[in-house]
């Protein structure tokens, strides 16, 4: 009987262990925040975000310096983000033009590695 015991106690042990183990990593996998996918394009959540703003206005400055159209930057209204080497950025941008200073929204593309202190205005056009 103390042998029939003892073989109960280890298969329920070795239950408890599988069961265990089958268990955790389901939990570790919806507690663990969503990896960064490289080439993946995600919302950029901190619109506000002084860095997204300064980038939104860098894309003005650039367009006017090849366009001379006057446009003047007012904010960053929401955009995307995907890693790249480096970033590459989907702005939707609030301008005004001219001197009543009418306001429009236009899409700006922009590619920036921070650490080579690169950035190129890839694209800049009317949204509306």
């Amino acid at each position: 009987m103390k042998a029939i015991s003892s073989s109960l106690l280890i298969a329920a042990a070795a239950a408890a262990v599988i069961a265990l183990c089958s268990v955790a990593p389901a939990a570790a996998a919806r507690e663990a925040p969503a990896p960064i996918i490289v080439g993946g394009w995600r919302p950029i959540k901190h619109v506000n975000d002084p860095h997204v703003q300064e980038l939104g206005g860098w894309a003005v400055s650039e367009h006017v310096r090849q366009a001379n159209d006057g446009l003047r930057f007012v904010k960053v209204v929401s955009g995307d983000e995907q890693v790249v080497s480096g970033m590459n950025y989907m702005l939707l941008i609030e301008a005004t033009s001219g001197a009543a200073g009418k306001s429009a929204t236009y899409g700006a593309a922009v590619y920036e590695q921070e650490w080579t202190k690169t950035r190129r205005l890839l694209a800049f056009e009317a949204a509306n």
